[in-house]
């Protein structure tokens, strides 16, 4: 009698853990939280943190400079797999969010964490590869920019905060 109250202990302990990570899993299929806006870290288990100079994604532009008003195209590139992703446009001098994209491919969402579509976030979670995006800059003059990505490789693998290279603002005195 003993035995079988503690194979039904451990039956309904592996339960309940199995409930709870298939829940964390479903609940950011869809897309990052609007808690990770601020820091974009996911915000499941927190396992492995890979440093953000990793040697797999480039977030980049062909443009070295934008105008207020101007469409930047964007794209990530990866020699790996990934399931899911944050991207932002930030300023340089305050890292604040910046800009609205206004192009997305299939397998992604607008998110707004500040002001709408400020932020693109996975909407399934396909595996993703290179990823073409189309940023639009505020019309009026905000500085220079850096674009920033979050890439969630499986549940607990994840680069916080990859960095794109300065886009400088034309026409700044």
């Amino acid at each position: 009698m003993e035995d079988g109250g503690r194979a039904h202990t451990a039956i309904v302990g592996w339960a309940c853990t199995t409930l709870c990570l298939v829940s964390y899993a479903a609940a950011f299929s869809q897309g990052a939280s609007l808690s990770a806006c601020t820091d974009m870290m996911p915000r499941h288990l927190r396992v492995q943190l890979h440093s953000s100079n990793n040697n797999y994604v480039t977030v980049h532009t062909n443009m070295s400079f934008y105008f207020p008003g101007d469409k930047v195209p964007v794209t990530v590139r990866s020699t790996r797999d990934y399931m899911g992703f944050m991207l932002q446009a930030r300023k340089v001098s305050n890292n604040e969010i910046a800009g609205t994209f206004i192009f997305l491919p299939p397998g992604s969402k607008l998110l707004t964490c500040f002001e709408d579509g400020d932020t693109v976030t996975h909407s399934d979670k396909s595996l993703k590869r290179n990823l073409s995006f189309v940023w639009k800059a505020p019309d009026q003059p905000i500085g220079d920019i850096k674009f920033f990505i979050s890439i969630v490789q499986s549940y607990f693998v994840y680069w916080a905060k990859i960095e794109s290279a300065v886009v400088a603002q034309g026409g700044q005195n």
